[in-house]
């Protein structure tokens, strides 16, 4: 078993199955949460209770540069749209190489290699920086300027939504991301639905659906 790990830990289905994935991995794992101004709170709620379930410390950022760059719907009052064949304007540029740069100088301190994130190339959302390439640059980037061993571990690189919630069932975690993680855009926590929380119609609700209805077909 490897000795400690980092974890990108959104509070959404995808980084809470790879907290859970860690802590069969790991004798140690930590979390690191945040802050950029997104819509809501929820986020960082969900994450924080995982946290405390787990007894695991978790690690807290600010910043707030990304609401004031704008040009996103995540943190800026501006409509939804995913319906080109382009990047979505739910993509938050430079997101993940800020979260993995933070990431990465905690792990220096802190002697740890090995950071984990949710990201997903099969169901990414039309983001650049969840791709298998990106990670691959950014993990040696990293490694040249910290001249130390960095690895950016990836556990959902190659599967479908439904591969993950078939993990989470392996994992026997099903009814924890189901109940306690949330990926809905709108926020929504008014009703829980056979695949968890969540509005029903924005694109991470309809992804997280439909990944779980082929889960139960396979």
């Amino acid at each position: 078993m490897n000795k400690n790990a980092i974890v990108l830990l959104s509070g959404g289905q995808d980084s809470t199955t790879c907290l859970y994935w860690a802590k069969n991995k790991y004798e140690n794992i930590e979390g690191i949460f945040f802050h950029y101004s997104q819509k809501h709170e929820i986020e960082y709620q969900c994450a924080k209770d995982i946290a405390e379930k787990l007894s695991i410390e978790l690690h807290e950022f600010t910043i707030p540069a990304f609401k004031k760059i704008g040009g996103n719907s995540l943190t800026n009052d501006i409509k939804m749209d995913d319906s080109s064949k382009k990047i979505p304007n739910s993509f938050v540029p430079g997101r993940n190489i800020i979260f993995l740069s933070f990431a990465s100088a905690v792990a220096y301190k802190s002697k740890i290699t090995d950071i984990i994130i949710g990201v997903n190339e099969e169901d990414y959302s039309g983001y650049p920086d969840c791709r298998g390439d990106f990670i691959k640059s950014m993990e040696n980037s990293l490694q040249l300027g910290l001249e130390r061993e960095i690895n950016i571990i990836t556990p959902l690189q190659s599967l479908s939504k439904a591969g993950i919630w078939k993990l989470s069932d392996e994992l026997g975690i099903l009814d924890i991301i189901k109940k306690n993680t949330h990926t809905c855009y709108n926020g929504d926590r008014s009703k829980l639905h056979s695949w968890g929380y969540g509005c029903g119609k924005c694109p991470a609700c309809l992804l997280r659906k439909k990944g779980y209805e082929e889960f139960l077909n396979i």
